[in-house]
């Protein structure tokens, strides 16, 4: 096996590496962000994501912007 057969392979490795890294950081993001928002339904805007996700990246960026809305608003506290 020569050099640039080795290098490819590290290249391929690494290739497949990131794409899977940036897929598990896509499915995890809109759960994260429901989550750090107190979203009342957070646990199923992250089954959503992960299923949009994993069904073809359609709805995925919906499931993102219900992350963001729905959000209960804070109560004022006295001081």
């Amino acid at each position: 096996m020569s050099f640039i057969d080795i290098f490819a392979w590290i290249v391929f490795v690494l290739l497949v590496a990131i794409i899977f890294g940036v897929f598990v950081a896509l499915g995890m993001l809109p759960g994260y962000v429901a989550r750090k928002r107190r979203h009342p339904w957070a646990e199923a805007v992250s089954i959503g994501g992960w299923v949009t996700l994993i069904c073809g990246f359609v709805f995925w960026p919906l499931v993102m912007i219900w992350a963001y809305v729905d959000v209960p608003a804070r109560r004022e506290t006295a001081p």
